[in-house]
């Protein structure tokens, strides 16, 4: 696993080694499975990416926040490798396994809410809120749902009308499922100004009672910070007043945490930093498992408990090999630093890329929380979105050999999701490249 946490550039990046399999890629694999940065890995280990080439890529996506405790992680990989010498599955409908149990123990333990909760495994970030939406239609007898503006949930069928932003994820695969309700976010850099949490909250509420009608309501989802919206944290008092609006009306109160869970602001769940916010459910994915695919629901008791024997669950659903890694990472998370390292990471980055706001003004924000930061870029001046900066930085940087997302509703955005493993060190070295490109766009 030992792999020197160093940008190395040996060739032009895709080099001619990954310019060979993307060659084999095109011919076998659906166009409809896109990629964005066409350099084939062979090795990863902490926050570096070795391609096939010999270039070593600094990785500030992390699979799009999955490697959250780092590439290969020592405690994961010992955890994987045992289980798989185990067994690799049995189905724990069928038969049981004590990592399933000891997961949603932890998972509980660490979850927002004062009160008693259970927990469900499943496999993918979608089918964990494809599952919430089935267990608040169960405990409450309503059919409606509503979501938010800006807001991603999933490429499943019926996420994919949960979703803001229609293309790619839904263009041409209609019709979609019906019963879900979409209700203005906060969006403090783009909302009028001085609008607070509390204002934007009632604006969305007024809607919903208007539109849909609070009784009709099973589930309200919302992302306490909106991931592939481009990291867009809601104005204080925003998710507090929803919450409690759900909770007169008998509204289950759903905190998609995929991305924004599971250590990646400084707290175990985004929804943590908004005092007097207890979401009734939440979700998880991507950083819970160290790479392996696994994702859950956890909540209320009485809610969870809503469903028949046999309601949920599925072949793979909390695989033991995904649970195994799982039980390491959070494990790991409650024994060592690393809530304060995502902390150290956050202010890190966004010192630098509020230094480097003063100096480029197509930088038109500077936001996030903890190791989940974002630059949305605009036409100097004004509020108009700049898709062309965006996309000239990103292809700069990964020419350059770090690896960056995209992101935003009018794909103007650039996120950074780097593994809390990642040194002071590398970090700068990414941000140096990042503050070159700006300067050449300049």
């Amino acid at each position: 696993m030992s792999l020197e946490q160093k940008r190395i550039l040996n060739t032009v990046i895709p080099g001619p080694k990954s310019a060979e399999l993307q060659k084999r890629r095109s011919a076998a694999v659906s166009s409809g499975v896109g990629t964005m940065l066409p350099a084939f890995i062979e090795q990863a280990h902490g926050a570096i990416l070795k391609d096939v080439d010999g270039n070593q890529l600094i990785d500030l996506g992390t699979g799009i926040g999955v490697v959250t405790i780092g590439h290969t992680n020592e405690g994961v990989v010992d955890a994987v490798q045992k289980q798989v010498a185990a067994f690799t599955h049995t189905l724990f409908t069928v038969t049981p396994y004590e990592k399933y149990v000891r997961a949603a123990e932890l998972l509980i333990k660490h979850s927002p809410g004062s009160f008693a909760k259970k927990a469900a495994f499943f496999n993918s970030g979608a089918e964990a809120v494809e599952n919430a939406v089935k267990i608040a239609r169960r405990a409450t007898g309503r059919h409606e749902i509503a979501v938010f503006d800006h807001a991603y949930h999933g490429r499943t069928s019926l996420t994919m009308a949960m979703n803001f932003k229609a293309h790619p994820y839904a263009t041409g695969f209609g019709p979609l499922p019906g019963s879900v309700n979409h209700a203005p976010m906060s969006y403090p850099f783009r909302d009028p100004e001085g609008l607070t949490g509390e204002q934007a909250a009632a604006r969305a509420i007024t809607y919903l009672e208007k539109r849909v009608g609070a009784t009709q309501l099973a589930a309200l989802f919302i992302e306490p910070i909106q991931g592939e919206a481009g990291f867009i944290v809601p104005a204080p008092g925003f998710l507090r007043t929803l919450g409690a609006w759900c909770k007169e009306n008998g509204i289950v109160m759903v905190a998609d945490e995929v991305q924004s869970g599971m250590a990646r602001t400084g707290k175990w769940f985004a929804s943590q930093w908004e005092e007097g916010f207890e979401p009734d459910l939440v979700t998880v994915a991507k950083g819970i498992a160290g790479g392996m695919p696994l994702s859950g629901v956890v909540g209320r008791a009485e809610i969870m408990d809503a469903a028949h024997a046999g309601g949920l669950g599925g072949t793979f659903g909390g695989s033991p090999t995904a649970l195994a890694a799982a039980v390491a990472v959070m494990e790991q998370f409650e024994q060592g630093n690393w809530l304060n390292r995502a902390t150290e990471i956050g202010e890190l980055i966004s010192t630098r890329l509020n230094d480097m706001k003063t100096k480029f003004p197509v930088i038109g924000e500077v936001r996030g929380v903890g190791a989940m930061q974002a630059v949305e870029f605009i036409e100097p001046g004004t509020l108009n979105p700049n898709q062309a900066v965006s996309d000239a930085m990103l292809k700069h940087c990964h020419s350059n050999g770090v690896v960056l997302l995209n992101a935003g509703t009018y794909s103007n955005v650039i996120r950074m999701l780097p593994p809390l493993s990642i040194s002071d060190e590398l970090l700068h070295d990414a941000l140096d490249v990042f503050e070159q490109g700006l300067a050449s766009l300049s």
